[in-house]
């Protein structure tokens, strides 16, 4: 069964300058610790990554998975549902971005998590809840780290 996790953070920077740092998967590599590769195996009629296959570190180990990413309420929202995955059977997610003043934007995350290895709840709810934090604090530094 699926685990899910919702966190929100304020980021001071523009609704469009977080949509466009949360979209640029390339440069993941620069900010997101636990990120080690990415490579976009697909892209949209827009030229927009839509398949991106990720390498990062999990559980003490190299894992690998596959998202598709979904433009369609874009820049207020972008999400992804995972594809293919050798730790996780779902990693299914989204960004979800509100202006709330001039300047600042409310970040929303949400992930869903399915692991393939059998863990206690306890363990998956605390990873999960590790992984959305660390993702919104890095991701606050890296959109407030180059203006708005």
């Amino acid at each position: 069964m699926a685990e899910q996790a919702k966190e929100k953070m304020i980021v001071q920077a523009s609704l469009q300058h977080c949509y466009e740092i949360v979209a640029d998967f390339e440069r993941y590599v620069d900010w997101a610790a636990d990120i080690k590769e990415v490579t976009v195996l697909e892209r949209d009629v827009e030229g927009r990554p839509k398949v991106v296959e990720f390498r990062a570190a999990a559980f003490g180990r190299s894992t690998s998975y596959t998202l598709s990413y979904d433009y369609s309420a874009a820049p207020n929202q972008l999400s992804w549902w995972q594809t293919r995955g050798d730790l996780t059977a779902k990693l299914d997610g989204s960004y979800s971005f509100k202006e709330i003043a001039h300047g600042q934007c409310e970040v929303v995350y949400l992930l869903e998590v399915e692991l393939h290895l059998p863990l206690p709840g306890f363990v998956k709810r605390r990873a999960q809840a590790r992984i959305v934090s660390t993702a919104l604090k890095e991701l606050k530094a890296r959109i407030e780290s180059t203006g708005t």
